[in-house]
């Protein structure tokens, strides 16, 4: 039996090997090869991500581009898989990208090492991320945050890599930009152990809401100066970015900009894409009906939909808002009329905006089957 799967085994490399052959034959002359664009299931990657990042289509395909080098077997063992430094308005999705990426390669938002840089304004905070030297208070008493054990924590078979995340790097003490010198350099870090640990299969992920002030000057200038609904939208876009762009050169050292393989600026998001937000945020709420086992139907006026992006959104802070809106005014009543037993689930209910109350106006529906007979 053995020696007949042996067999088997042979005939099917002869088989492989001939095909390869054969088709090396068949091409009589030279082939224009288009290394442009992703294909296969990269693809069909980037299709999906694209349905939970809305508006910012180019940092997208910056962090593709790193994940296809990786899946191609291309990547350098010497570097993280790919530094991304995220700029731009507030409000625009930056730290979303990373979540969506995440979710998409371990199905879960939270799927990565999210280190929060204002709680790092100080030198001695750095002991949580490396640990303490020997000698010093708590050595060894504590695992530090970048152990290989937690670095590991969400990898898979599928997606043997890592995600970390640090928000805000510009608010980060000088002593984690100096860890993180290392880390795009070589992708190596040292613990307080003495301990080195490999950050070669890392995406390294950075934001930072630098340039804030001259962004919030672009688009809500002063007297005698001409705003930014009188530009047009790519100028606009264009002045932001050279005002963040010049103000990260003013704030961040050369050595470190230079060590990071893409600089995005995040781009305004426009009524449309917000529009698309609105309706993702009102999907996650209906999600979290669905998890009570009976969930409602809703039908949205649009005047309601109106509403809720003009007091969710705005320009400087684009779609940041718009979660905290959601949350008092359609999801606290929501919970209210279930505890009042007014919804206990299954109910068609037409959701429009009252402007006397100023609050939205729920109004539970004959079923659509009753309404189609009565009709």
């Amino acid at each position: 039996m053995d020696m007949l799967t042996q067999q088997t085994s042979l005939e099917a490399n002869d088989a492989a090997a001939n095909t390869r052959r054969s088709r090396h034959r068949r091409l009589r002359s030279p082939r224009r090869l288009e290394p442009d664009g992703f294909g296969g299931d990269i693809g069909c990657f980037r299709d999906e991500l694209m349905q939970r990042v809305i508006g910012q289509e180019a940092a997208l395909d910056s962090v593709l581009q790193a994940y296809q080098i990786f899946q191609s077997g291309l990547a350098s063992t010497e570097r993280p898989l790919g530094s991304f430094l995220f700029l731009g308005p507030t409000g625009t999705g930056k730290t979303n990208l990373v979540e969506a990426f995440a979710e998409s390669c371990f199905g879960d938002r939270r799927a990565m090492l999210k280190i929060d840089c204002a709680e790092f304004s100080h030198s001695h905070e750095i002991a949580r991320l490396i640990g303490s030297p020997p000698g010093y208070l708590g050595h060894q008493e504590t695992s530090p945050y970048f152990s290989p054990a937690n670095l590991a924590r969400h990898q898979t078979a599928e997606a043997p890599f890592t995600l970390i995340l640090f928000d805000e790097i510009e608010k980060a003490n000088d002593a984690l930009w100096q860890l993180l010198l290392g880390i795009l350099d070589k992708a190596r870090l040292t613990l307080g152990t003495n301990k080195e640990v490999d950050l070669s299969n890392c995406f390294i992920f950075m934001t930072s809401n630098i340039g804030s002030r001259s962004i919030s000057d672009i688009l809500t200038p002063g007297l005698g100066f001409v705003g930014a609904a009188a530009e047009p939208a790519e100028r606009v876009q264009r002045r932001i970015e050279d005002a963040v762009l010049w103000s990260a050169k003013r704030t961040f050292s050369p050595e470190f900009l230079n060590r990071i393989d893409h600089k995005v600026v995040f781009h305004r998001l426009t009524s449309p894409e917000l529009r698309r937000i609105l309706d993702l945020e009102l999907r996650k709420i209906e999600r979290r009906l669905e998890r009570r086992g009976d969930p409602l139907e809703f039908d949205y006026a649009p005047a309601l939909m109106e509403k809720l992006l003009e007091i969710g959104t705005d320009p400087e802070n684009g779609a940041r808002p718009l979660k905290r809106v959601l949350e008092q005014k359609l999801v606290l009543p929501l919970a209210r009329l279930y505890a009042s037993g007014q919804l206990v689930g299954g109910e068609l209910v037409r959701l429009d905006w009252s402007h006397e109350s100023e609050a939205v106006e729920f109004t539970q529906l004959p079923e659509r089957g009753f309404v189609a007979m009565a009709g």
